[in-house]
């Protein structure tokens, strides 16, 4: 081979095994230079103004039905306690009797319990999935005026405080502008 087409060969060879590694590097580039965040929905959820809002409008909805519950297992226990104490005393009949009224009551607070949990639970996810697509719509906006790449919201092992921008998510959502 002659000394030129050595050389061309040479160079051709060398230029096939850079090429993909400059592709490479042009497409590692980007990421290299990724601007990312991450947000503890947890903590929007728990200790945001709406959702502290949305936590006392719960409580005022349910107070009424919380206390007549509480009525409800008061009255259940005296009863327990009544059977208990004067069942010994009483006939066959009445001691049937009561249990039978026991028995009723207490069906009656099991379903109003689980009725009461079912419209409790029915009305915090609605509530807080308010709350989530608000804080949703935030971080978009944040994402797009500060650039970000990529915005995480499912809690990793670990998160560096400089890239957690939960404080900014809740400050906006207080109606406070986010600090840069």
């Amino acid at each position: 081979m002659s000394k030129l087409r050595f050389t061309a060969f040479s160079l051709a060879l060398g230029l096939a095994s850079a090429l993909p590694y400059a592709a490479a590097q042009e497409r590692a580039t980007p990421a290299a230079n990724a601007r990312i965040a991450f947000v503890s929905t947890e903590r929007i959820l728990r200790d945001s103004v709406p959702a502290v809002r949305a936590q006392k409008r719960l409580e005022a909805e349910f107070e009424k039905r919380r206390v007549e519950l509480g009525r409800l297992q008061e009255q259940l226990k005296r009863a327990q306690d009544e059977l208990e104490r004067n069942a010994i005393t009483m006939s066959e009949a009445q001691r049937r009797s009561k249990e039978q009224d026991f028995a009723g009551l207490n069906r009656d607070f099991q379903r109003k319990e689980r009725e009461f949990r079912e419209d409790a639970n029915q009305r915090r996810n609605e509530e807080l999935g308010q709350v989530i697509e608000m804080a949703n719509r935030v971080i978009r906006q944040i994402a797009e005026q500060e650039k970000y790449d990529i915005i995480f919201q499912e809690m990793p092992a670990y998160v560096s405080p400089r890239i957690d921008i939960t404080d900014k998510v809740m400050k906006a959502l207080e109606g406070k502008p986010p600090a840069k």
